[in-house]
């Protein structure tokens, strides 16, 4: 599929050729629902913790006699019926991540690449060098182009003076080309890939 090639003043710069091996796949909904909870999964701390009673701080000495108080039997004043006790079957320290194979992964990111292009909320930049490296001139520039919420994938790296300038604009993300995941090219709006990152990921699925 053929797609034009802009530069950061909305000009027409030329064309570019991309393959339909990896923007021009069936858009299927349960592959990338797959792919975010993978990615979401990944990213949890897994640290809450509650105490079992072998952790619970306190003796181990009966309460009271087994017979003729009246009172229900009891062994420990550590057990999770009691004030202070125990928690059953509470979480423990572990991490959430499930695995999922590589080439679902790589399936996956197809996917959300050409559901981008489907959708036409894909667009080819020339280039992301800025001059001054401004954030206020850069603002100018997005709202021209008219990208409220944008991801930007650069090539092998992002450059330096766009990056910092990217760097406090709410609703833009900016990724090098390694960075690309299906999570945030499906949070932002439209997806803003440079002609070095094409490139790039046309590389990584061979």
């Amino acid at each position: 599929m053929k797609c034009d090639v802009i530069n950061l003043d909305k000009k027409n710069v030329g064309s570019v050729e991309l393959p339909d091996s990896v923007f021009g796949l069936e858009v299927r909904g349960d592959i990338l629902h797959r792919m975010v909870r993978w990615q979401l999964a990944k990213r949890q701390a897994g640290t809450h913790k509650t105490k079992g009673i072998s952790e619970i701080s306190g003796t181990s000495k009966k309460p009271f006699r087994q017979k003729g108080t009246g009172s229900a039997r009891q062994g420990s004043l550590r057990a999770p019926h009691m004030r202070g006790g125990a928690v059953i079957f509470g979480p423990v320290v572990r991490s959430h991540a499930h695995d999922l194979p590589k080439k679902f992964r790589s399936l996956g990111l197809k996917t959300a690449l050409s559901s981008k292009a489907k959708d036409g909320k894909l667009v080819i930049l020339d280039g992301t060098s800025v001059k001054d490296g401004k954030t206020k001139s850069l603002i100018a520039q997005l709202k021209t182009l008219g990208w409220t919420s944008a991801l930007i994938i650069d090539g092998a790296q992002v450059d330096e003076s766009f990056a910092r300038a990217a760097r406090n604009v709410p609703g833009v993300d900016v990724l090098p080309s390694q960075g690309a995941n299906v999570y945030d090219i499906l949070r932002r709006d439209t997806l803003v890939l440079t002609k070095a990152a094409v490139e790039k990921l046309e590389e990584r699925f061979k």
